[in-house]
């Protein structure tokens, strides 16, 4: 007979994302336990001390089984143990030892919830004694009943959280006397008690009576409903104001997952707690695999602004270093690209990093730093650089545009767009100028220019190889024997799809191909889309199990581009020796 405690209802079998059952999804009245108690040497769990071990399995107040034997713990019985619990070496002494033991006990737990008053201490010891005796620790579920008596019961109904006080207030025939079986006897009347109390919490599932017994805030607890109904698909969430606003995109493989992640203990950031308060209600747009989750979050970031969005993921603040189209060309930092004939390198994501590169730049070649606008038919006073040699002097016509543009723009220009090794080089020869004359500091400054350079001319590039191709067709294999179908066009996500299982995914990908959306060629290394989809792009691409299906052209970088220089740029980033 199904215990008073549990409300009746049907089986709550909630899918994951790959079609199996979610335990925690299931009602508490579905749910398997086995309510353990062990006694104990006492001391820390060090692999052996197990006295006693009593367990008893339920399930929807029903008594399953159960399970209780002395243990030889292979070591002195300590006198106040004996008092506490009436254990006598004696009586340990015929018992079996603790590896005995557990290979029975652990087919016991297999496929249930272990309950225990005090989880950590029981489970500490089971888990040491696994460790020291070469078995694997199953990967179970524990709920703790000392937890959910903290969360559920106040101090004016219960003065404290003890075993024997929670037996004697929930009227268990069974009073604890720290004897391993009947402890676990009273546990189990304990916790039909604390279940029935979950109700008036809203706590119906296993997963909710687990999170229940953390410390959730007040706001997690109360908004928690908001992920009810949620589908268990790949795709974006979006948690939206009274007013519709959007405060706040994510992206999941499992939206229901991640979104009810949200309401437990484990979200600890302050900006989500200030969301959840102002969420009223979470969307949530399927997709048809993670690749378009991810780039439909990057465009509703970009499209909406989320107020609790970190800053970094707004793909539209990006700045670029220009090498402008004047009659002596110099370096500028622009937000946006023209088209008007000049050399762009990024983007970057603050001004920050364009200055850093374009000091590296200032480095290795002599481009002048001033914004004055020159001209041929007069001249300007020279700046202190001049002085020092470290500018042509263009200003006082001290070099021709010609040889201005030889000497100072060329390798600029060059080294965006292939080989950037003379740039490189002279960057390295300085860095070792300065470590020769011990000023270390200086030295590492001009490390972390090129650092910034390289980033950026090594991703542009990189970039590059894909967004000059009109379109790639390409699919991989996903978890349930389906194909993963992505057109890009121009490195923008033009069309997604799944072919489902056991079925040819040529149907499905003619029919991707033909709905794709139209992309036109732009100007720059990322025409058609963000820096940051086309890279979600190139990485789902580049993993070893996609395929590529169809390209309309050749997908190339320059033979002695700046993707040579990773393994420098590596041990740069780590600080070693250029």
């Amino acid at each position: 007979m199904t215990h008073p405690a549990y409300v009746q209802g049907t089986l709550d079998t909630l899918l994951t994302a790959d079609g199996s059952v979610d335990p925690a999804a299931l009602s508490l009245a579905d749910t398997t336990f086995v309510v353990l108690d062990l006694e104990t040497t006492g001391g820390a769990p060090d692999g052996a001390g197990i006295t006693e071990i009593g367990a008893v399995k339920v399930r929807g107040g029903e008594r399953l089984g159960e399970f209780a034997t002395l243990v030889n713990p292979g070591q002195p019985l300590p006198p106040f143990i004996t008092v506490l619990t009436g254990i006598t070496e004696a009586m340990l002494r015929p018992a079996p030892p603790i590896e005995t033991v557990l290979p029975a006990l652990l087919e016991f737990l297999r496929g249930a919830v272990l309950v225990a008053h005090n989880a950590p201490y029981d489970v500490g010891f089971l888990k040491a004694a696994c460790a020291r005796h070469g078995y694997p620790w199953p990967a179970l579920r524990v709920l703790d009943t000392a937890a959910l008596a903290r969360r559920a019961l106040t101090r004016d109904e219960v003065p404290n959280r003890k075993l024997g006080t929670l037996a004697q207030f929930f009227r268990s025939p069974v009073q604890p006397n720290h004897r391993a079986l009947d402890d676990a006897k009273a546990t189990v009347d304990v916790l039909h008690g604390l279940i029935e109390r979950l109700g008036s919490f809203k706590v119906h599932t296993l997963g909710d009576a687990i999170e229940f017994a953390k410390a959730v805030t007040p706001a997690q607890r109360r908004q928690r409903h908001l992920a009810d109904g949620l589908p268990h698909v790949p795709g974006v969430y979006i948690f939206r104001a009274a007013d519709e606003r959007p405060l706040y995109v994510g992206t999941s493989k499992d939206v229901a997952t991640r979104v009810r992640s949200y309401f437990t203990a484990g979200e600890k950031r302050a900006r989500i707690s200030e969301m959840l308060t102002a969420a009223a209600r979470v969307e949530a747009v399927e997709c048809a695999h993670s690749l378009e989750a991810e780039v439909r979050e990057l465009r509703l970031i970009a499209a909406h602004a989320p107020p609790y969005n970190r800053r970094s993921k707004f793909p539209e603040r990006v700045v670029w270093l220009k090498l402008t189209t004047e009659i002596f060309p110099r370096l500028s930092v622009v937000r946006r690209m023209a088209e008007d004939g000049a050399t762009y390198l990024g983007p970057f994501s603050s001004r920050r990093t364009a200055e850093l590169a374009a000091a590296g730049v200032y480095d290795a070649v002599p481009l002048r730093q001033c914004n004055h606008k020159l001209s041929l038919r007069s001249k300007t006073p020279a700046c202190a650089l001049a002085e020092l040699g470290r500018c042509p002097a263009p200003c006082e016509h001290e070099i021709t545009p010609a040889e201005y543009d030889l000497r100072a723009a060329l390798p600029f220009r060059t080294a965006t767009s292939g080989d950037p090794g003379p740039v490189v080089a002279a960057i390295l020869a300085r860095i070792e100028a300065l470590s020769e004359k011990q000023r270390y500091e200086e030295a590492a400054v001009v490390r972390s220019r090129l650092i910034a350079l390289l980033r950026a001319l090594i991703r542009m590039q990189r970039l590059q190889a894909v967004t000059r191709l009109p379109e790639v067709v390409a699919a991989r294999r996903d978890d349930k024997g389906g194909w993963e179908i992505a057109v890009v066009r121009h490195g923008r996500l033009a069309a997604a799809a799944t072919s489902p299982p056991r079925e040819h995914p040529r149907p499905t990908l003619d029919a991707a191909m033909l709905t794709a959306e139209t992309v036109l060629p732009g100007h720059g290394p990322v025409p058609a889309a963000t820096a940051e989809e086309t890279e979600r792009i190139l990485a789902w691409l580049e993993r070893p199990d996609t395929r590529l299906v169809e390209t309309s052209g050749d997908w190339v970088s320059p033979v002695r581009g700046a993707a040579r220089f990773a393994a420098l740029l590596t041990r740069a980033e780590a600080g070693g020796s250029a």
